[in-house]
């Protein structure tokens, strides 16, 4: 089974995205970027969705420091986040995500988008 990380900080966005996944995936949480940061590295997961705005490290600056270490860089990374303002995406793109959705989210447009990327 694929295993999928969820970095967000709002336990409700949380745990409705692992409610959507848990039934095709193996569901890892982390409760703000820092968490995220370690977690990916300990656990490799096969896809994160990052949250942007969280306390201490950013979705955005959690996903570039994981893009410093060689066994992540392929790792896709979807940047999960209510930020839908102009620029927002090319922001995260920029950090390294792979894609991108905006909150509240489209259950469908986020399972297709992850099955784009690892089935």
């Amino acid at each position: 089974m694929k295993r999928i990380l969820i970095v967000e900080d709002v336990d409700m966005n949380r745990d409705l995205l692992a409610q959507i996944l848990e039934e095709e995936y193996e569901v890892l949480e982390a409760v703000d970027g820092n968490d995220g940061y370690k977690k990916a590295l300990e656990e490799k997961p096969d896809l994160i969705l990052m949250d942007n705005l969280m306390p201490g490290m950013t979705g955005n600056e959690a996903t570039a420091a994981l893009r410093k270490h060689p066994e992540m860089q392929d790792t896709p990374i979807i940047a999960v986040t209510a930020q839908a303002m102009a620029g927002d995406a090319d922001a995260a793109i920029e950090a390294g995500c792979t894609d991108y959705v905006s909150k509240p989210i489209d259950e469908d447009i986020l399972i297709e988008k992850i099955q784009k990327y690892i089935g």
